[in-house]
């Protein structure tokens, strides 16, 4: 279950890393915006504030979950596994907000956010499911 364990860690912060490089550094291409995000082009300014900050947020989660992995590895067993908990707690429970937001209609029509939040959640909670059976 360690394995498994980390092998999610790294597959939720691969996750997290790659919407850092999509909200942060390629937002503004409408392939991105549009297809990934579904954010009409004449509303890009509007949020494209928004998107770099949170790209940032997970950049340091996926950042996070990678360091805990490697120290988890490296032997640093208690802290390591206290990092990777909490970045993978951290996001799945994001994911959770991104579903609810979803349902509720917020920014696009609903169901345009359900593969993100579902991308978002389920390689964390598979971690976390590793972790509580260790």
């Amino acid at each position: 279950m360690i394995t498994l364990a980390q092998i999610a860690a790294s597959a939720a912060a691969a996750v997290h890393l790659l919407a850092f490089v999509w909200e942060t550094l390629l937002f503004r291409r409408p392939s991105v915006h549009e297809d990934v995000f579904r954010i009409p082009s004449g509303d890009v300014a509007a949020v494209r504030m928004w998107a770099f900050n949170v790209g940032f947020y997970n950049l340091f989660l996926g950042a996070g979950a990678l360091m805990g992995v490697a120290l988890w590895r490296a032997g640093e067993d208690t802290v390591g596994r206290a990092l990777v908990l909490y970045t993978c707690l951290f996001m799945f429970l994001a994911g959770i907000a991104l579903f609810i937001s979803d349902r509720l209609a917020m920014s696009r029509p609903r169901g345009a956010g359900l593969v993100g939040a579902a991308a978002q959640c389920a390689p964390a909670l598979i971690a976390l499911i590793a972790l509580a059976t260790i």
